[in-house]
């Protein structure tokens, strides 16, 4: 029965995530501006340049200027975000392990010490995310904040048994500090910052997307760091078998779809083209929340497909 999804599978679980379901059929990217307009970056042009598409998750890069108050903090192949507050910095996943290595000496580099990080959010509990969540919270001393139905897994380090990729990887290190959960629609208010978190699953059962705005001189955007949303699993995980998932990932794609996003960016830079996006110098524009859940949306429905021809 799983003969034709056999070699799917395996490419599946070498990546953890969204780099075995590419986004399709993505919107052309923007034209780069001229390095005398405001939305230029050199910065986040080199970004572009340095890093390639699905990269190494523990290739270091330095930081960069997104937006406003927003910085991108992360490695090549896995976002992290620092969102700079009036009293202190929030922090948005952490990488791997070694990973939160490079990031925290990204974070140091921009002049922000880390015991001014006052929260850390998480995307979903997969560990080339949150898996470095220990490592941070010892550095800052910061709460950990994850949607509902990541916090057992956070605080055992030990995978859900209904995610679709039980059993890929070992055991994170659990966090023993503290962590709160966040619900659906939540105005996280921290460090001076106000950041909505939105109830995302189907990647994982405690999948969270974060919205907020981000303004300087030259006007406002709406940021959204969007989750995963890739339909991965271990080899032998049908999702067509379990009817109830199926309906919780398409409800969690659907809360994405309407979302004011000027400026989209994802746990996986690849997944919604952010490296495509900075070889022109600038990340606004190009996918829109819309096209990324549609993409989202096909992805799902292929695999599901592909199932049933297995059949």
């Amino acid at each position: 029965m799983f003969g034709k999804l056999g070699l799917i599978a395996a490419v599946l679980a070498l990546s953890a995530c969204s780099a075995a379901t590419a986004t399709p059929a993505s919107p052309p990217p923007a034209s780069k501006p001229p390095e005398d307009d405001a939305r230029f970056s050199k910065d986040i042009e080199r970004f572009g340049s340095v890093c390639e598409d699905f990269d190494d998750w523990d290739k270091p890069t330095e930081p960069f200027h997104i937006h406003g108050d927003t910085w991108y903090v992360g490695t090549c192949g896995i976002t992290a975000l620092l969102i700079r507050g009036q009293d202190g910095a929030v922090l948005i996943d952490t990488g791997t392990d070694k990973g939160a290595q490079a990031i925290a000496a990204n974070i140091e580099s921009l002049g922000v010490k880390l015991s001014e990080v006052k929260a850390i959010l998480g995307s979903h509990e997969h560990f080339d995310h949150v898996g470095g969540f220990v490592r941070m919270q010892g550095l800052s001393g910061a709460p950990v904040l994850v949607g509902e139905g990541a916090v057992e897994v956070i605080r055992t380090g030990k995978d859900d048994p209904r995610d679709p990729q039980a059993g890929l990887h070992a055991p994170m290190a659990p966090v023993t500090g503290t962590i709160r959960a966040v619900a659906d629609g939540e105005l996280v208010k921290v460090a001076g910052l106000e950041i909505t978190g939105i109830a995302t699953p189907g990647h994982t059962i405690g999948a969270m997307s974060w919205q907020w705005e981000s303004c300087d001189t030259n006007g406002c955007f709406t940021i959204v760091y969007a989750d995963s949303l890739s339909p991965v699993s271990a080899d032998d995980y049908r999702f067509t078998d379990h009817p109830q998932y199926v309906a919780m990932f398409r409800k969690g794609i659907a809360r994405l779809r309407p979302l004011e996003c000027g400026i989209l960016l994802t746990p996986h830079p690849s997944a919604s083209d952010m490296l495509t996006r900075a070889r022109t110098g600038a990340l606004e524009g190009g996918m829109s929340c819309a096209q990324y859940a549609d993409s989202k949306t096909k992805a799902l429905d292929d695999r599901l497909a592909k199932e049933a021809a297995a059949q």
